[in-house]
């Protein structure tokens, strides 16, 4: 099979990285509009049998020609061009899988699942961290526990090295970053879909030193279908972005610029990006598990990779996306329609391939 990757950013650049190293595509593709980019990529990842290429997915026909020389495509490009993507990989019978980052985009794509399965075609949103990851760990709370009161999702990237007053650095796009922050959170609640605005219920979470308190609060997007899903079968469900202490107070005032392309250019200039940094996950439930109360919770803390310099938000979104890609190479997923993880992707094996890469998850239940 042949993959592409549409792409050369950050996350672009470390799918097409654990392609080259796990996977056995036939030939693997990155493609930019930005030469620039492109060719920092491929100095960095230094892998000779990529092939690299200019595209602008923009133009709808060069985007198709590229689709029909390729099985598999990974977009890692903004979300705003999910769902016209989809829209061609299904007209060329080529399976994708994309980052995600919009519930409204995801939603559109969705609607396309018959004329996925008529084409034969598997599309999967939301292939990341948070959705993706965290989509695949409530699957196996729900096929864990007998019955689910609650699933309290918390995530969070965050620099090693805070420098004040936001205390934080860009370790994806800032335009999926302000749509977290500006769009309604859409949640579980005593087993009714609601949505509730973004940055606020803030709460106090506490992780091992050198973290220790940190603050955790609604933003939009986590979830994804994850509310959808399992109405019938999760009580109370929601996700929080995990940050160091006052971040949310002192971030909101920042959303009264505009337009957004000023707030953008200014994070840009304000914030570092691609230094070393840290994921923190946190995914507890509490249900019945053989006429007893359980509680199921999963913890990751991952660290910047200093021998390929590969940022741990690097890791832990891109990752998962390349290894359900190889799940769709190696026939572990062969179901057509439109997907989110929860529905799709085996537990198991996504787990264990995640181990494989350092990914390490601390699954503790009582």
């Amino acid at each position: 099979m042949k993959i592409i990757v549409l792409g050369a950013g950050m996350m672009g650049r470390a799918i097409a990285f654990d392609l080259c190293k796990y996977s056995n595509f036939e030939s693997i593709t990155v493609t930019d509009k930005d030469r620039k980019t492109l060719d920092f990529t491929e100095n960095f990842l230094d892998y000779p049998e990529i092939n690299y290429d200019i595209l602008n997915i923009e133009k709808i026909n060069d985007v198709r020609r590229y689709f029909e020389k390729n099985d598999i495509v990974i977009s890692a490009v903004p979300y705003i061009f999910n769902h016209g993507l989809t829209k061609i990989a299904i007209e060329t019978q080529t399976h994708l899988l994309d980052l995600g980052g919009n519930n409204d985009i995801v939603g559109k794509q969705r609607n396309l699942f018959s004329k996925a399965k008529q084409n034969n075609v598997t599309i999967i949103p939301d292939c990341g961290l948070a959705p993706g990851m965290t989509s695949v760990m409530t699957r196996d709370i729900v096929e864990t526990l007998d019955s689910v009161n609650n699933v309290k999702i918390r995530v969070g990237g965050l620099p090693i090295d805070p420098r004040p007053p936001l205390n934080y650095q860009i370790v994806f796009s800032p335009n999926g970053l302000l749509n977290e922050y500006v769009e309604d959170a859409i949640v579980l609640e005593n087993g009714k879909i609601i949505k509730k605005k973004s940055m606020t219920e803030i709460e106090e979470i506490i992780f091992p030193n050198p973290f220790g308190k940190l603050e955790a609060f609604l933003t939009s997007g986590g979830c994804s279908t994850l509310p959808y899903t399992y109405k019938d079968k999760i009580k109370n469900l929601d996700y929080k972005t995990i940050r160091y202490l006052g971040h949310c107070e002192r971030f909101k005032p920042l959303l009264d610029i505009k337009p957004r392309e000023k707030l953008i250019r200014y994070l840009y200039e304000n914030l570092p990006s691609n230094e070393k940094d840290v994921v923190l996950l946190r995914v507890s439930s509490q249900g019945i598990k053989n006429s007893k109360e359980t509680k199921l919770q999963y913890t990751i803390i991952d660290y910047y990779d200093n021998i390929n310099n590969i940022t741990s938000m690097m890791r832990t979104t891109a990752y998962p996306t390349s290894i359900i890609a190889q799940m769709i190479e190696r026939d572990e997923i062969m179901e057509k329609g439109v997907f989110c993880c929860e529905e799709i992707v085996p537990c198991s094996s996504f787990f264990r391939d995640l181990k494989k890469r350092n990914i390490k998850i601390h699954k503790e239940i009582k």
